[in-house]
C-alpha cells in the first residue's frame, strides 16, 4: 500500500507556486540549486519517515 499522499493537499498551489519563484528570483543559478536542496532537505526533516521518502525518491525519477 503507497503511504505517499499523491492528490493535491496544497491549499492555494497557484500562490505556493508563486513563492517559490520568489524565493529564488536574483538568485544565481549555483544560489537556486543549494535553495532547493535546503529546501527539500527540511521538508524531507519535517516528513521523516524513510519509507514515504523513498517513495517520493522513486516516483520524483519518473518522467510522468
Amino acid at each position: 500500500m503507497s503511504r505517499l499522499l499523491r492528490e493535491p493537499n496544497i491549499p492555494d498551489p497557484d500562490g505556493f507556486y508563486q513563492a517559490l519563484i520568489e524565493a529564488v528570483q536574483g538568485l544565481s543559478p549555483d544560489e537556486a540549486l543549494a535553495f532547493s536542496a535546503r529546501l527539500n532537505l527540511l521538508l524531507a526533516n519535517h516528513v521523516g519517515d524513510r519509507e514515504v521518502l523513498a517513495e517520493a525518491i522513486a516516483a520524483a525519477r519518473k518522467p510522468d
